[in-house]
């Protein structure tokens, strides 16, 4: 596939710039063009919006093939820098600075879910974390058909938080992502206890800090027709889990 079709699969959420003069910030909105034809500006098509969610900045040497989505798979790094050196010619060698930049997946609007075969109910798993408590936080979701297919799934990260405002702002960013795909009903996997009883009803809000969220989320919960929290053990939240970690790794 090309680039430009993994990102509307949603199936590549990273892109790099190299030596790069851009001054792009994390939560920056950025567009996406497809040069169709690279040499025919007439053939060139915006495809999607999307907003940055992590920026990584490292010599092109450092790199390796993980990070790189898609069909890149380097044996080794000086494999990698030669196969880039045919296209880019000399801007290449070991110290060049590259941007490595995260996004989330491209959403289509709500009008268009149906045209596109979205799903009217789905299940979102989500977490959150943070190192230190308080301490660099991230959240993190994905969005599953009934089926068990990834239709969306994101990391974002959050700044120092403590682990509970993690975990809300992380089923925030799922909601709101149902919610923009036209989904109707949602039933909710998280392993934090607080939270779940937490949007149940069933445990009081104690922390007046979780209060402002827990209440944007309880108004976007209204938009649905049906909305269920379950709270599942940590093994079976993997998913969530593994964006929360990369999101993190990737600050470094």
């Amino acid at each position: 596939y090309q680039a430009s079709e993994l990102i509307k699969q949603g199936r590549k959420t990273s892109t790099w710039r190299l030596n790069d003069d851009k001054d792009l910030r994390v939560n920056d909105q950025i567009s996406f063009l497809d040069k169709v034809t690279a040499g025919d500006e007439e053939s060139w098509v915006e495809f999607g919006d999307t907003t940055i969610t992590s920026i990584l900045e490292k010599r092109f040497g450092d790199l390796t093939s993980n990070n790189f989505e898609g069909s890149e798979n380097y044996a080794t790094n000086d494999e990698m820098i030669k196969a880039f050196q045919r296209y880019y010619g000399d801007k290449i060698d070991y110290n060049a600075p590259v941007k490595i930049i995260h996004f989330d997946p491209l959403v289509p609007d709500a009008k268009s879910a149906k045209n596109i075969g979205l799903p009217e109910e789905v299940k979102i798993y989500t977490d959150g974390g943070s190192r230190g408590n308080p301490g660099p936080s991230a959240g993190g979701f994905a969005i599953l058909d009934m089926a068990n297919n990834v239709v969306k799934k994101s990391g974002k990260y959050l700044g120092i938080t403590t682990n509970n405002q993690a975990e809300y702002h992380s089923l925030k960013g799922g909601i709101e992502a149902a919610r923009d795909l036209g989904v109707k009903r949602v039933h909710v996997f998280m392993d934090s206890l607080l939270v779940i009883n937490q949007m149940k009803g069933i445990y009081k809000i104690k922390n007046k800090d979780l209060l402002p969220i827990h209440q944007a989320i309880k108004q976007i919960v209204s938009a649905f027709e049906e909305v269920e929290f379950t709270h599942i053990p940590r093994e079976m939240n993997k998913l969530a889990d593994s964006i929360v970690n990369e999101t993190l790794d990737n600050l470094r």
